[in-house]
């Protein structure tokens, strides 16, 4: 049975979403527009969106652990705060 990964999933969300750039000097720019300053890099597309999918993920956590408002995506919102149920003892 395979589990589900929210995050997995959030992080493809988003890829789908990205826009790349082949700039002047032969290199990609590729961006997240729905995700803020997420931006990235490379001398190949391949490697710009290793590196875009990098600074989203990296992006996630720092918004998550600082509490930032992230975008919807594919229905998934990360926003909402986790439920605590009690933990029976064994």
């Amino acid at each position: 049975m395979a589990g589900r990964f929210i995050l997995s999933e959030y992080v493809e969300a988003a890829m789908t979403r990205a826009a790349y750039d082949k700039l002047e000097d032969k290199t990609f720019a590729g961006r997240i527009p729905c995700c803020k300053g997420v931006v990235a890099f490379g001398g190949t597309l391949r490697e710009c969106e290793n590196r875009l999918r990098s600074v989203l993920e990296d992006w996630i956590l720092l918004g998550l652990k600082l509490g930032h408002s992230l975008p919807v995506l594919a229905k998934i919102d990360l926003n909402r705060r986790p439920i605590r149920g009690r933990v029976e003892t064994v």
